[in-house]
């Protein structure tokens, strides 16, 4: 058993839930809250802070591969400022430790929008590359939506499929595996959880797609190089949401990234709503 099918099977199915149908938007908010999708994040108050700082300080792994200069100008309170937007909640600026919220309805916009974004591409026949640095709380999300786009149109492209390269001190290669049309990065044994852009640009360097669905670094490398780019972001990974504050990006989705596999399909139903 190869490594996607091994990590395939350990994903909860595609059940009736995520059959394309119109829902209730209210029904879609109580269910994002029920599946800890929005409500308290899973990230507390003093990661949100500690991560904000890291950008702020030119950490690599928090730029997401972005240029140092993404948060030039900025300071904490800006930052914070930024993600209280995305996630449509306030943050306490005097405590250091606590909960963050994220609230059900700029969510539910921010699908509706990448919606209308993939909707245009089917249309057009578009070229899509869809990828992910978060392999189990994210790629059930990203299969249905890669189903949706070839079923609708587009072209989902797997540039760099099996390209491998080794980390000096490390012990294992890098590989980009695909299942079907949804990219990760694989240590040879497991998808892992990555926020570093290096697949994304040698994705590019073989392909120039239409467009990218992507998070951390898949999204960040992709954004940087200009290619239009419709991304995902939790409240303690501020870099995307930077970016969009920047002017560099347009639709960022701000949720609970990291929750059960099933629990993102009010995302999609609310994304599958605008292709009418």
């Amino acid at each position: 058993m190869d490594v996607i099918e091994a990590h395939v099977r350990r994903l909860p199915p595609l059940d009736d839930r995520w059959w394309p149908r119109a829902h209730d938007p209210v029904a879609l908010a109580e269910a994002l809250l029920e599946g800890g999708v929005a409500g308290t994040a899973t990230h507390p108050l003093d990661n949100v802070r500690g991560n904000a700082l890291m950008l702020l300080e030119g950490d690599p792994d928090k730029l997401f591969g972005f240029d140092v200069g993404l948060p030039a100008g900025l300071d904490l309170d800006d930052v914070l400022a930024i993600v209280e937007i995305g996630a449509g909640a306030p943050i306490d600026r005097d405590a250091r430790y606590g909960p963050v919220d994220i609230r059900p309805e700029p969510i539910l916009a921010a699908c509706a929008a990448m919606g209308d974004r993939l909707a245009e591409a089917c249309r057009r026949g578009e070229t899509v590359v869809v990828a992910t640095g978060h392999p189990v709380g994210l790629a059930l999300f990203y299969h249905a939506i890669d189903g949706l786009l070839t079923d609708r149109g587009a072209s989902v492209i797997t540039p760099a499929d099996g390209a491998r390269w080794r980390d000096p001190f490390l012990h294992h290669d890098w590989t980009i595996e695909h299942w079907n049309g949804v990219g990760m990065l694989t240590d040879g044994h497991e998808p892992r959880h990555t926020h570093w852009p290096d697949a994304m640009r040698l994705m590019l360097a073989e392909a120039s797609p239409d467009l990218v669905i992507a998070d951390h670094g898949f999204a960040g490398a992709a954004i940087a190089a200009g290619v239009e780019t419709v991304s995902i972001a939790d409240v303690n990974d501020p870099a995307l949401l930077v970016a969009q504050a920047k002017g560099l990006t347009e639709t960022v989705l701000v949720m609970d990234d990291h929750v059960d596999p099933a629990a993102y399909w009010p995302c999609f139903q609310a994304m599958a709503a605008r292709f009418g």
